[in-house]
């Protein structure tokens, strides 16, 4: 199968301007291709890992990709998908972003020896003319035919910001510099890019006569049509100090039973022959898949060695496996009375609630455990010797820690 036909048959592709030739070109490792990331923030996220995975198919595949950095971009900030601005940041913070991103990007993607490159759109977006950008590009934009593109019309309820209306202007012109500077012939993103992405192919074609083409990634919804990547805690992030690997594995290993196969598909280098047999399993093989999927993913962001102690880690909760690699949490000695800590002490202090009350109801409804044991009375205590050796304390049935005294 080659690569195109691959990434129809894992349903990563959305929409494309030119079936026809996007399949040719990639399919040969003509493609020189680049998808943008904004920094946002100082760590890339699963939003993003699929569009890094994407880049990695297709340079084993021959193509080369060009990862470029939104340090101009994030400036402005896009408006798709949102229905507020975006909170504005300072050049120092989104330098450093910058710097964050490419560090991350390198275990996705080979940069060595110009099989890839990072560019940064800073480079050519802080020090434009603004009348020259007027006229040169911003001729070429109709006003109307934007305003009826689906990121604006949102946006246009809650009020937009001519900051704002510029961004699919400044994403276009990103894609006549990288055509003309690196001979970039495609763009790819999510499918909420669309709209700027046309935008860009068609600059391109009224600037440069040449044709240049899209194809949009589809979004990573869950089976209800929300966006994943999303936990109580906020953002799953593939920077380990933010999301650390244990927790990054829980998050796939718990995905609903609807979206485990889809998840396979579209995120792991498994073989599809391997995952459409998978397709076939029901019950407590969907736990199977499950596991398959959070090792898998979590060796790809942080490696095998990671994935394999949060591997442990979660089976350990199940009698198995060593949970020497299970997030912990402290307690002080400040915390004991008599050498003693109760149970709603320990529930509360490990933050698996957020208040003693909280606790209460949990334990008193049936909902806490210590070691493998059901815990409801509320009295429950342990000792100091228990502590040191420490206790693995679950909420739920996907909360849990190891805590200890130190």
């Amino acid at each position: 199968m080659q690569v195109y036909d691959e990434l129809v048959a894992r349903g990563l592709i959305a929409q494309v301007t030119n079936e026809e030739e996007i399949r040719k070109m990639v399919n040969e490792g003509k493609a020189t291709f680049y998808i943008g990331f904004d920094p946002t923030a100082d760590s890339l996220h699963v939003g993003h890992f699929m569009a890094l995975c994407l880049m990695k198919r297709l340079q084993m595949a021959g193509n080369k990709p060009i990862a470029l950095i939104g340090g101009g971009t994030a400036m402005v900030g896009d408006p798709s998908g949102r229905s507020d601005l975006r909170q504005m940041m300072t050049v120092e913070t989104i330098q450093h972003n910058c710097e964050c991103f490419k560090k991350q990007m390198s275990k996705f993607i080979d940069f060595s020896d110009g099989k890839a490159l990072m560019v940064n759109n800073a480079d050519w977006l802080m020090n434009l003319n603004y009348i020259e950008m007027l006229r040169d590009v911003g001729v070429h934009f109709s006003v109307n035919r934007m305003l009826t593109h689906e990121c604006y019309k949102k946006r246009m309820e809650r009020g937009l910001t001519f900051l704002e209306f510029n961004y699919m202007i400044m994403q276009s012109y990103d894609f006549l510099m990288l055509y003309e500077k690196y001979g970039c012939n495609m763009q790819f993103g999510g499918d909420d890019q669309w709209a700027n992405m046309l935008g860009g192919t068609e600059l391109i074609r009224r600037k440069l006569g040449k044709d240049a083409h899209a194809m949009t990634i589809t979004l990573l919804l869950n089976s209800e049509g929300s966006k994943m990547g999303k936990t109580a805690k906020g953002a799953v992030w593939l920077d380990p100090e933010k999301t650390s690997p244990y927790d990054f594995y829980q998050y796939w290993r718990n995905v609903d039973d609807a979206d485990v196969i889809k998840c396979l598909r579209m995120l792991t280098f498994l073989p599809l022959e391997q995952i459409d047999e998978m397709s076939h399993w029901e019950g407590s093989q969907l736990n199977q898949a499950k596991e398959i999927l959070a090792y898998e993913l979590t060796k790809l962001v942080h490696s095998e060695e990671e994935a394999k102690k949060a591997q442990d880690s979660a089976r350990a909760l199940f009698g198995s496996g060593d949970a020497a690699e299970m997030p912990t949490a402290e307690l002080s000695m400040d915390d004991l009375q008599d050498g003693k800590a109760d149970i709603l002490t320990i529930v509360h202090k490990s933050g698996l609630c957020a208040s003693r009350s909280e606790a209460r109801r949990n334990v008193q409804q049936g909902g806490v455990s210590v070691d493998g044991e059901k815990v409801t009375d509320i009295a429950a205590s342990y000792t100091l010797d228990q502590l040191k050796a420490g206790i693995v304390v679950k909420r739920g049935k996907k909360n849990f820690k190891k805590v200890v005294v130190k």
